[in-house]
């Protein structure tokens, strides 16, 4: 059962990100953003190679939003690290938010379902019910006028 869960997460998390348009902005992974104001400090582990790449995009933490094709407001895109890495994601303004992060392991811009992976915000569980995109209010957390920092835990099939 747990291989179909995480499958479905892995299916759900790369069916977002292929669909996803260039509707927000595209920014570098600048650190120093996450030193002051509104933004998260993206602390993402497992990830399983140091080839392709992570994407993180954030989204408001509201049902119209979250995931929605075109709804991302900034997304970062930086070569990928095995292990650990950290990316500064500045938000607009004090509210709910959502991260999602995407690993696309061979760099070829294509969903791989059998090799890339991906991961959420408050790393909510997956099961079969809601087939691998979780209810925004699961992955929602709040930010203040100052830095938050979360984690995210990579999934791959």
């Amino acid at each position: 059962m747990s291989k179909f869960i995480s499958a479905s997460l892995c299916v759900a998390l790369l069916a977002f990100a292929a669909s996803a348009q260039a509707e927000g902005r595209v920014i570098s992974n600048d650190l120093s953003k996450c030193k002051s104001g509104p933004s998260t400090l993206v602390q993402i582990s497992g990830v399983k190679a140091s080839t392709g790449r992570i994407r993180v995009q954030s989204y408001r933490g509201t049902s119209a939003d979250w995931l929605a094709k075109g709804r991302w407001l900034t997304r970062i895109e930086v070569p990928a690290r095995a292990g650990s890495m950290t990316v500064c994601v500045p938000l607009p303004a004090a509210g709910s938010y959502g991260i999602a992060v995407r690993h696309d392991v061979n760099g070829n811009g294509k969903t791989d379902l059998s090799s890339d992976g991906g991961g959420m915000s408050n790393n909510p569980s997956i099961n079969i019910f809601n087939l691998g995109k979780p209810s925004y209010k699961k992955t929602a957390f709040s930010v203040g006028e100052t830095p938050k920092t979360i984690s995210i835990s990579m999934k791959y099939m």
